[in-house]
């Protein structure tokens, strides 16, 4: 298994336990602290989550694209110096930003940016956090830069047991205080968290040995520094591109509907059934596809494109493929099953429709994703923002146009449009750069053994149906899919046996050594 597969398998499930365990979060917060205590906590959080988005984003992809090429140079000396230049510049950054946070909290209230004032104490609760994020977000870049993703993983799903469990001790023992103070004492959780992420992380680097590299000359500050921003700064706009863009269909989308001749409720209700529900069900399986491009990022960069271009489209090939194999799959699956899911998760059918036209932002997605790691990893971080903008662009002009005629299906193909446009965009960049091609064959194979898939799942669905409720039905359909789905890739030679055998064996031997 190579470097960045391996990455990329630690990343998928340590993002796939943080999952878990926010959502498990959410359901007790909510259980204690009732929709208001909920609701002054999320103020101060949803405040910091946009404030770091922008601020630390897009900092470990960039800090991982420089030591990767240093690493691939084998300048360990220079690796390590730009870390600790990158190291100290954002700790001072990130503290003057935590004072500043803290000292303009006031005046957020007073304007009425912040609408209800008993929210000041969960606000100054996570000023410290924002400063330590700033560390945080450096030591993980470093490690990726490596493409040692284990520290990562592991410090993620540390911070966010250490969140859960001060969050929700916090909330329990805070209530009979008052709402206010409940609230403010379980915004602490967030300091918690990113600082036991951080002390993750220290120990892994404590115990970290380099091995003795060749010698350059090091670089100044300022040139490290340069570039750092240079590069970051457009991840962290593209990273917040998609919540932003998110924060306008809140708005155009209900209007479009209230213009289509739906009441004002109906128009809110549909609008839960597309980001309320079937947006929440898509942001599982890219898990997979993020992590295949975070770990993508730095394979690529210690590689130069003028001398292994062969092994940088091997890469790049491969990447897709598991995209491609895992994607797909969920895309047609989660269609063919979008009405029963929607009982099963929901208690109600009519998210089917959002759900199954949504259900292929998850192939269009990953291949946004993944591509755009193919893209960071050359070093070329500013390209996928633009796509992404000339994506959002189109995306709500067809709101604006979709959306009266089709109703909320209409609002989710412009989310789909959005997604693949950029993906697209993307990939036709990665051809004038590197001359890398798709493989249509591939895709067309992996295409064929997921409509073999979702076919015999509805089959089974509607059988099982009439003896067994709906969860089960569901169940039990989802679990012939993946057999079917697993024989047809062996039939079409999609995958060779040999990578299968290879894969089980190791994962046995792991398995037997633990």
């Amino acid at each position: 298994m190579t470097g960045f597969m391996k990455g990329a398998m630690i990343l998928t499930v340590a993002g796939l336990l943080v999952k878990v365990i926010g959502a498990i979060s959410k359901v007790m917060v909510a259980r204690i602290l009732g929709g208001e205590g909920v609701g002054l906590y999320q103020m101060a959080y949803s405040l910091y989550q946009l404030i770091i988005s922008i601020g630390a984003a897009g900092l470990p992809v960039a800090l991982s694209i420089m030591i990767a090429r240093k690493v691939g140079r084998e300048d360990m000396a220079g690796a390590r110096h730009i870390f600790k230049v990158a190291i100290t510049t954002m700790g001072i950054m990130g503290a003057l930003l935590s004072v500043g946070f803290y000292l303009v909290i006031p005046s957020v209230i007073s304007v009425g940016f912040i609408t209800d004032s008993r929210a000041e104490g969960a606000l100054l609760a996570v000023a410290p956090a924002i400063g330590i994020v700033s560390v945080l977000a450096c030591f993980r870049g470093y490690f990726q830069g490596f493409q040692n993703m284990l520290p990562t993983g592991i410090s993620q799903v540390c911070e966010q047991l250490a969140r859960v469990l001060v969050m929700v001790g916090a909330a329990i023992y805070f209530l009979p205080q008052g709402i206010a103070l409940a609230s403010s004492r379980a915004a602490l959780s967030s300091v918690i968290g990113v600082t036991l992420g951080l002390v993750v992380l220290m120990v892994y680097y404590s115990r970290e040995r380099l091995p003795e590299g060749k010698v350059y000359p090091l670089e100044s500050p300022r040139i490290i520094i340069q570039e750092l921003v240079l590069l970051a700064f457009p991840v962290a706009i593209a990273n917040i591109m998609i919540p932003l863009i998110g924060a306008i269909d809140l708005w155009l989308v209900p209007q479009q509907l209230i213009v289509s001749g739906y009441g004002k409720e109906e128009a809110t209700t549909a609008f839960g059934y597309l980001t309320g529900m079937a947006t929440s069900l898509i942001s599982l399986p890219v898990i997979v596809t993020m992590s295949l491009a975070t770990s993508l990022v730095p394979a690529i960069s210690r590689l130069q494109l003028d001398v292994h271009r062969e092994e940088i489209h091997h890469r790049m090939g491969t990447a897709l493929r598991m995209t491609h194999v895992v994607t797909i799959p969920a895309f047609v699956g989660l269609c063919v099953l979008a009405r029963p899911i929607s009982v099963m998760m929901f208690d109600t059918p009519h998210a089917g429709g959002a759900i199954a036209v949504l259900s292929a932002s998850i192939w269009l997605l990953g291949l946004q994703q993944v591509t755009t790691g193919a893209l960071q990893g050359l070093g070329r971080t500013a390209l996928p923002m633009w796509t992404l903008l000339l994506g959002a662009t189109v995306k709500v002009a067809l709101n604006l146009y979709l959306t009266p005629i089709w109703g909320i299906e209409g609002a989710a193909w412009a989310t789909n449009v959005d997604f693949g446009l950029a993906g697209l965009a993307n990939l036709y960049i990665l051809y004038r750069m590197t001359g890398f091609h798709v493989s249509y064959l591939e895709i067309g194979k992996i295409l064929f053994s997921s409509l073999a898939m979702g076919g015999g799942a509805v089959m089974v669905y509607n059988f099982m149906h009439t003896v067994m409720s709906n969860t089960m039905a569901v169940a039990t359909a989802i679990l012939a899919g993946i057999i079917l789905y697993i024989v047809a890739l062996g039939l079409t030679k999609t995958v060779p046996k040999e990578e299968l055998l290879t894969l089980c064996q190791k994962l046995l031997r792991k398995g037997g050594s633990k």
